[in-house]
């Protein structure tokens, strides 16, 4: 029987999915301790991506914001059948507006998997409304840069998203 050696590049990009796996985890264990929790919220993002969206509640202003990408990315810049990104967003809100309206500057590492292996950095800029009852709705832009095979900046991914809001933990005020 034929073993075939494996390559070094095939090592390395194990390394780099196990290292974002920890990462990933050790984020949610942070986000999971912390006293002082909003709002766990997941659900869905329609645009020039489709995902599977989550944020996870760092404390009462940033947040772990969690993406599944499924699908044909990027407007064909590049192809990918499934991803993987996390964002750490700050939440910022107007003073003297409405109580459920924040806006986020945000930032994180993305991997994607399909005919290329691609892994990248991307901005994650947006604005959302919480209603007052459990959902939460928004427009984000997350322009990236990859590094891998598809080196180059991607600005195409635009979102619209509708995620349900699991609690009603601190509420998000201008200070």
């Amino acid at each position: 029987m034929y073993n075939r050696p494996k390559c070094k590049i095939m090592k390395k990009s194990n390394f780099i999915v196990k290292s974002f796996i920890v990462a990933i985890a050790f984020m949610a264990f942070v986000a999971i301790d912390s006293q002082a929790q909003s709002n766990w919220e997941a659900g869905i993002r329609f645009g020039d991506n489709f995902s599977i969206d989550a944020t996870i509640p760092i404390s009462a202003k940033p947040r772990l914001h969690a993406a599944a990408y499924i699908g044909d990315g990027y407007n064909n810049d590049f192809s990918y059948d499934f991803g993987l990104a996390g964002y750490f967003d700050w939440m910022f809100a107007l003073d003297g507006g409405p109580t459920g309206l924040k806006f986020y500057p945000g930032v994180g590492p993305e991997i994607f998997f399909g005919n290329d292996f691609n892994i990248g950095v991307a901005g994650d800029f947006g604005v959302e409304y919480s209603f007052d009852f459990p959902l939460t709705i928004g427009l984000d832009w997350r322009p990236g840069v990859m590094f891998t095979n598809d080196v180059g900046f991607h600005a195409a991914n635009w979102g619209l998203m509708a995620r349900f809001r699991f609690g009603e933990g601190v509420r998000f005020k201008a200070e």
